[in-house]
C-alpha cells in the first residue's frame, strides 16, 4: 500500500471538515486536486473512505480507522520534529490547547508570556463548552485541556494551577448590593439565570445549592457568560459566575458581587490529559511554565484572598 504523507494531510482535513470544498479552501488547493488525492488514496487502501449522500459527506468505517491512524502518524511526526528542535536548543512546533468558554478570559494571558519566551511556537487554541471539550478529550485531539470539572468517566491526569472563585452577581441597582452576610434563604425570592446544563459552573452551583437545601427559582438558561452578564445587568435576575468572567471593576458592566453566605465558591482550574498521554516537547514546556508560575504566585482576580495550593492546604490540615 503506497500512501503519501501529503495524501494523509488532505484526507485528515476532508474528514475533519466533512467537505471537499472547505478542505480545499483550508489547504489552499483546488477542489479537483483534493478529489484526485482522495481518489488515489482510496485506490491505495482498496476500500471506500467516504460515503456521499446528496451533499452530505460522511466517513465509512475504513475512513474512521484511517483518520485515527493518520492522527497518530501526525502526532508522532510532530513529537519527532519538536524533539529534534529541542535537541538543537530550540522550542518550536505546534501547541494545541483546548479550554472551556469561561477559561477564555485568562488563557490568552497564560499563552502570551510563553510565546514571548518561545516565539517559534505556533498555538492552536480551541474554545468550547464543557460537553464539547470532554468529547475532544475523549478523542485525544489536543495536547492539553483546561477545565474546572474533569470528567469522572474517563481515566485522566489532572493538575490544578489556578483558583476559580464562583461569585453571585446582581445588577448594580439591586437592593441587596452593599449588604453583608446575606443569608442564602433570602435568595429564594430571586430569579436565577443559569448556565446551560452540563457546564462546570452550573454543576458546581447546583451541588452547593443541594448541600444548602436551597431550590433556586430559575428564570432562564443561557449558554454564554456574556449573555448572562447582559441579562443580569438589565435586571432580569441574579446569577453565579466565575470571577474570571467579570471585569476587575464589575460596576463598569452594570454588575455587583453580592456578599452571600457560602460565596465565593472556591474551585480550581485544571490541566487535564488522558492518563498515560505523552506530552510533546512544546506541550511539556507550556505545562511546566504555567505550573511553575502558579506555584510561585497563585494568581486570582483583584480583591479576592490569595488561596494556598491544594497540597499546601492538605499539609496544613494534616
Amino acid at each position: 500500500m503506497k500512501v503519501t504523507f501529503h495524501q494523509l494531510e488532505v484526507f485528515e482535513c476532508v474528514a475533519r471538515r466533512l467537505s471537499f470544498t472547505r478542505a480545499a479552501e483550508e489547504l489552499s488547493l483546488s477542489q479537483p486536486t483534493v478529489s484526485a488525492q482522495m481518489r488515489q488514496l482510496t485506490e491505495a487502501v482498496g476500500m471506500p473512505l467516504f460515503e456521499q449522500i446528496g451533499k452530505a459527506v460522511n466517513l465509512t468505517d475504513a475512513g474512521r480507522e484511517l483518520l485515527a491512524a493518520s492522527r497518530g502518524v501526525f502526532d508522532t511526526w510532530s513529537r519527532f520534529e519538536m524533539t529534534v528542535a529541542d535537541m538543537r536548543g530550540l522550542k518550536r512546533g505546534l501547541l494545541k490547547v483546548a479550554c472551556v468558554t469561561t477559561a477564555k478570559y485568562f488563557v490568552p494571558g497564560l499563552l502570551g508570556p510563553f510565546c514571548e519566551i518561545y516565539p517559534e511556537v505556533e498555538v492552536r487554541l480551541e474554545i468550547a463548552n464543557r460537553a464539547q471539550l470532554v468529547e475532544r478529550l475523549r478523542a485525544n485531539l489536543d495536547d492539553l485541556y483546561i477545565m474546572m470539572l474533569p470528567p469522572a468517566d474517563l481515566e485522566v491526569e489532572r493538575t490544578p494551577f489556578r483558583d476559580n472563585p464562583l461569585v453571585m452577581v446582581a445588577s448594580a441597582a439591586h437592593p441587596l448590593v452593599g449588604r453583608s452576610g446575606i443569608d442564602m434563604q433570602r435568595m429564594r425570592d430571586e430569579r436565577f439565570i443559569m448556565r446551560e446544563a452540563g457546564s462546570g459552573t452550573r454543576i458546581r452551583t447546583e451541588a452547593f445549592f443541594a448541600e444548602s437545601g436551597f431550590v433556586p427559582n430559575v428564570r432562564m438558561e443561557l449558554g454564554s457568560n456574556e449573555a448572562i452578564k447582559h441579562s443580569v445587568a438589565a435586571g432580569l435576575g441574579v446569577s453565579v459566575l466565575s470571577r474570571h468572567a467579570l471585569d476587575v471593576a464589575p460596576e463598569h458592566d452594570g454588575l455587583a458581587i453580592l456578599d452571600v453566605a457560602g460565596f465565593p465558591l472556591h474551585d480550581d482550574w485544571y490541566f487535564v490529559t488522558l492518563r498515560g498521554k505523552r506530552l510533546s516537547v512544546v506541550a511539556r514546556a507550556f505545562f511546566d511554565h504555567v505550573v511553575a508560575e502558579a506555584r510561585r504566585a497563585r494568581v486570582v482576580p483583584a480583591g479576592l484572598p490569595r488561596p494556598q495550593l491544594p497540597e499546601a492546604r492538605a499539609r496544613k490540615s494534616a
